[in-house]
């Protein structure tokens, strides 16, 4: 596992570039395993090729068992030398990658090499998770891909993971009139009709489920930009919103509130669009999934809810029984000096191994 590891860590799969480099690495260890290889293969918006891995291992069927990961790491500082140069120490690997989501990735190749099934099992290394689960998108549109239970690889520590909010992302366009700051019948603000339009945001009753931490639908606008000058009257205003809603929530209620807020603010020489950009659901699955309750046993740790997003919906989405779980902590990646402990990964060797031999059938 820690070859592997080692291995994956030292290839750069920033989501920016192209993930060809790991995953042809991946399909050569799991070619080596016997398992039958294919991708799904595309050239992403900024023109570079993308590909999802799908390594299949006994009957081709539906059914069975998939592990699913991502092969796609955030980028690095440049400043961090040690980060495609992976570290042991302190009983730690530490590298980009080698807690989101390498180790699942290295887990899963070395529990394969380990168990064995009677039946079907899925290896699937997909691209752009960190950028919108993309990869995840096309492989729920594959036909030949139904698995009946699927592990969803991320670092929880082990721990089984029921479900997390959505996400969803919106861009708003505040148009108001330009003209000079002096005279100011000329013009009419946007960045003041856009100030308006926040505290109303702020208003927008949040759903509750105390399954969750925070147990609420959050909002948040995270970028504002607008104005030319100081004494110009501003006439665009745009501002980022995303908000994550609660698993049991329609994805358009807080983009319904919106709308009904824009429309409350625009007038006279104001206008406002707002354009969808993502409108993910969250997903929330059964405590008493067979798949859940055997994790929990092994794991000896009880399912938890995550704020972060995940694959887990596209699996869900297939009809396919499904659990995040995976280790090292997602709070100890996507920064600098990134690092999963190797005596947790070896452990999700042995769990992952167990699980292939009872659910691979």
């Amino acid at each position: 596992m820690i070859e592997i590891l080692r291995e994956l860590v030292a290839i750069d799969s920033t989501s920016a570039v192209s993930n060809l480099p790991v995953i042809e690495a991946l399909d050569r260890r799991a070619r080596a395993l016997g398992f039958a290889t294919r991708r799904q293969e595309w050239t992403d918006a900024a023109g570079v090729r993308k590909a999802n891995l799908i390594a299949r291992r006994g009957p081709d069927r539906p059914g069975g068992l998939a592990l699913v990961g991502h092969s796609d790491c955030v980028p690095f500082d440049p400043s961090w030398s040690g980060a495609l140069r992976p570290e042991e120490k302190e009983g730690k690997l530490f590298g980009r990658g080698s807690a989101d989501n390498k180790a699942f990735l290295a887990a899963a190749l070395s529990a394969s090499a380990r168990a064995r099934h009677p039946g079907t099992l899925h290896l699937v290394f997909t691209a752009d998770e960190e950028v919108g689960c993309l990869g995840a998108r096309r492989l729920a549109e594959d036909a030949a891909f139904r698995p009946a239970r699927a592990i969803v690889g991320e670092p929880t520590r082990l721990i089984p993971v029921l479900g997390h909010k959505g996400y969803c992302l919106a861009e708003i366009a505040v148009h108001g009139a330009e003209g000079h700051s002096a005279y100011p019948e000329t013009g009419a603000s946007a960045i003041l009709a856009a100030g308006r339009l926040l505290r109303e945001i702020e208003t927008i009753a949040a759903e509750r489920d105390e399954a969750f931490s925070p147990p609420f639908t959050t909002t948040n606008v995270g970028i504002i930009q607008g104005g030319k000058a100081k004494n110009v009257i501003p006439g665009l205003c745009t501002l980022t919103l995303e908000w994550r809603p609660l698993p049991r929530e329609d994805v358009r209620r807080v983009l319904g509130l919106v709308e009904a807020a824009c429309a409350r603010v625009a007038g006279g020489k104001i206008r406002i669009e707002v354009k969808p950009q993502r409108l993910d659901a969250g997903v929330l699955v059964p405590a008493e999934s067979e798949l859940v309750r055997f994790l929990e046993r092994q794991s000896g740790r009880a399912p938890e809810t995550i704020p972060f997003g995940t694959e887990l919906p596209y699996l869900a989405a297939l009809g396919t029984e499904a659990c995040v779980f995976g280790p090292g902590d997602i709070r100890e990646a996507h920064r600098s000096g990134e690092f999963v402990p190797l005596a947790e990964a070896e452990r999700a060797v042995e769990i992952l191994a167990q699980a292939i031999e009872r659910f691979a059938v």
